[in-house]
């Protein structure tokens, strides 16, 4: 069957949590690096495209994405889906509400939802704030993002900046009476000209809820739990189908390698646990880097012995973080990691690695990039929404997983390579 179902993520992590979630209705999920660069063939019913533009200028975000769109109408989609991180990543300017709204102009719809919502990863929104764990938005460890710093919870306080049309709620009241309220609600809103509705949902329950009410407008918005649902819907109803995976999952024998980029909290502590078991590791210096570029870092790549997984990783506190921002901008030190790691991809590849766990939605686009990696087959999922990909790099089979920042348990870089094992 074509495509019915075209997704667009804001980064490379964000896409392969949508993927792995979507794949588990058992209906086919092609996963794209970028706008191809040839016309649709050989589609997926469901089709995701991965960008890098989370924190592109608001401009560049939306030429990216409408191209991205256009390839996916082009491909025959009917349904659209604009996905973003369960933490609202963005700025007063951007980039969430601006291209959404590109998207509805370019689609025609006057109104959407958002729902960054992932219950199962501890992300939850109750009267329009955001919630992680136990903590609001403001209060958690995303406070001190280094790129997006998240100092609200109120999702309508976010979003209104960043859109010129008026955003409204549907809260838990109305989704929590099911799908006919949620409905009324949006209709309600609709007639009072809201064009930007944000969704509560707290539990899985809520998510299908949302899904069933939703499931004919032309686009929606949100973390990849809400989409979860709507391959089954749709199933049901004969307009896709379930079949084989399409693709290849297997992999070229080969050493793996840990390369994390993300500082965030969860990220942290997963570098701490993996370095308390003694491996060989090497921690990059923004500071370091700009002063004597990344020779080290690669002549000792160069040295380990494959037998042990090494970790390479700029994983840090955030007043180290700030330390290094303030001494050489925030652009330029998040730059010099992702092309150093990026680099370190390329010489784990060249000699011999096939096995790539990388944390942080920055690094995985560079990772990403610099393997030459344009199309991600999905696999088994290592902890909600984090599933195992696999690839072809420079004639090379390779497997790598894409952890975002804050998914995963503590012990998430010895349990991916162990699923991968099993």
């Amino acid at each position: 069957m074509a495509t019915f179902f075209g997704a667009i993520a804001d980064d490379f992590t964000g896409a392969t949590d949508l993927a792995g979630l979507l794949a588990r209705s058992g209906v086919s999920v092609s996963l794209r690096i970028g706008v191809p660069a040839e016309p649709p063939q050989n589609t997926a019913p469901l089709e995701i495209i991965a960008l890098k533009c989370r924190t592109s200028p608001v401009d560049e975000a939306v030429q990216e994405t409408q191209a991205a769109l256009q390839w996916l109408k082009d491909a025959g989609a009917q349904r659209f889906f604009w996905k973003y991180c369960s933490t609202f990543d963005s700025t007063a300017k951007g980039n969430i509400g601006p291209v959404a709204e590109a998207l509805m102009v370019s689609l025609g719809v006057s109104q959407t939802i958002y729902c960054p919502a992932f219950p199962e990863n501890g992300r939850a929104i109750f009267m329009g704030n955001l919630f992680v764990g136990d903590q609001p938005l403001s209060e958690s460890a995303m406070k001190d993002h280094p790129l997006t710093p998240m100092r609200d919870s109120n999702l309508a306080r976010l979003l209104a900046p960043q859109v010129t049309k008026p955003v409204g709620l549907a809260n838990r009241l109305s989704v929590a009476k099911g799908p006919a309220s949620l409905n009324d609600r949006l209709s309600k809103l609709a007639s009072e000209g809201v064009a930007h509705v944000v969704v509560d949902a707290v539990a899985n329950d809520d998510l299908y809820i949302i899904a069933e009410a939703c499931q004919d407008m032309v686009l929606l918005t949100g973390g990849s739990a809400v989409a979860m649902p709507l391959p089954e819907l749709w199933a049901k109803q004969g307009r896709i189908e379930r079949s084989a995976a399409s693709g290849s999952r297997s992999f070229d024998p080969g050493p793996a390698i840990v390369l994390s980029g993300s500082c965030s909290a969860m990220t942290n502590r997963q570098v701490a646990e993996f370095l308390s078991k003694g491996g060989p590791s090497f921690r990059l210096d923004p500071l370091e880097i700009a002063e004597t570029g990344n020779a080290k870092v690669l002549n000792w790549l160069a040295a380990q012995n494959s037998s042990v997984t090494p970790l390479i990783y700029a994983t840090a506190a955030p007043d180290a973080v700030r330390a290094a921002q303030e001494r050489l901008g925030v652009d330029r030190a998040g730059s010099l990691i992702e092309q150093t790691l990026a680099a370190c991809a390329e010489e784990a590849r060249d000699s011999g690695y096939r096995r790539f766990v990388v944390a942080g939605g920055e690094t995985s686009g560079s990772v990403t990039k610099a393997l030459s990696v344009s199309r991600l087959n999905i696999g088994a999922e290592i902890a909600p929404g984090v599933p195992w990909c696999f690839a072809t790099s420079q004639k090379a089979r390779i497997a790598v997983t894409l952890k975002s920042g804050n998914f995963g348990s503590e012990e998430f870089f010895s349990r991916a390579l162990e699923v991968l094992d099993q």
